[in-house]
């Protein structure tokens, strides 16, 4: 199977840095990454506030050899920022993050993210794509994808299917994407994945939920639909929200005609979502994002 290669930037690395804000710390960073022989080719900062507040940073930087480098990078990193008390991660950009994919029926948003993969757009790696019907089957092995089907449970417990999953999951990913995966994880299973998960869903305002929103925002005279991603955490869809968008729409759209522009803005705003996350672009505090 053709997959476009994926050009991703050789010897550069992205270093995310947060914790309590304090005077000294860029300088500490850029004076760090000189020392190291490292160029600095993209930097991203903010601070909520002037004094005392929460810091955020995202470094790109270029040094040769960096394969070999990594450890003594690693080292000195830890050494400079532990005075100051923050979290960092340090990350080969060479390496694509591995993206396994949960689907169900519905596959506008499986299928976007593949066929993206396979333009060179995103760089991950999709190592599996689980799905609890077999219908998507032919169409995600046609990339060259593992499917692997994982029949829901009926009732409340699902942990005979989620013990599957996890099973399939464990060592073989760096973070899972919900593409219209129709069955609410426990909170069980997100505490044993232990990789990040990301969610799309429509919102529309208000808010429809349940079976056919697209009838009942018809049926309300609905002007604004749109599409929101967010990581998964135990409140179901109340995790922190990484990318959001809107279409304008009118009361000649049919339901129809709104499904398909509601699935339009979904494949955007996940992809979106899952190309900032797998450039390390997304950093977490407590509710919110910072997306730089």
């Amino acid at each position: 199977m053709h997959h476009s290669p994926l050009s991703l930037p050789q010897d550069h690395a992205c270093l995310t840095v947060h914790g309590p804000d304090s005077a000294g710390i860029v300088a500490a960073v850029t004076g760090m990454l000189a020392r190291n022989g490292g160029n600095i080719v993209a930097l991203d900062q903010y601070a909520d506030e002037t004094r005392g507040g929460k810091f955020f940073q995202r470094v790109v930087f270029h040094k040769a050899g960096l394969a070999v480098a990594m450890p003594g990078l690693r080292e000195d990193i830890d050494a400079t920022l532990r005075p100051f008390g923050l979290d960092w991660e340090l990350r080969d950009q060479s390496v694509p993050k591995r993206m396994a994919i949960l689907a169900s029926k519905q596959d506008h948003c499986l299928l976007d993210l593949l066929w993206r993969r396979r333009r060179g757009e995103l760089p991950v790696s999709i190592p599996m794509v689980i799905s609890n019907h077999a219908d998507t089957a032919e169409d995600v092995r046609s990339f060259g994808v593992p499917f692997f089907h994982v029949p829901s449970e009926k009732g409340p417990d699902k942990s005979r299917a989620e013990k599957k999953i996890l099973e399939l999951l464990r060592g073989n990913v760096d973070f899972v994407v919900l593409a219209r995966y129709m069955q609410i994880l426990s909170g069980d299973f997100l505490a044993e994945v232990g990789v990040p998960v990301i969610n799309i869903h429509h919102s529309f305002l208000p808010a429809f939920i349940g079976a056919n929103p697209y009838l009942k925002a018809k049926e309300r005279g609905v002007k604004l639909i749109g599409a929101t991603s967010h990581y998964v955490t135990e409140d179901l869809d109340e995790g922190p929200i990484i990318d959001q968008d809107t279409v304008r729409v009118t009361h000649a759209d049919t339901v129809t005609e709104l499904a398909r522009r509601g699935a339009d803005v979904e494949r955007q705003v996940l992809a979106r979502s899952v190309l900032w996350h797998a450039e390390d672009r997304v950093i977490r505090d407590g509710r919110q994002t910072i997306v730089f």
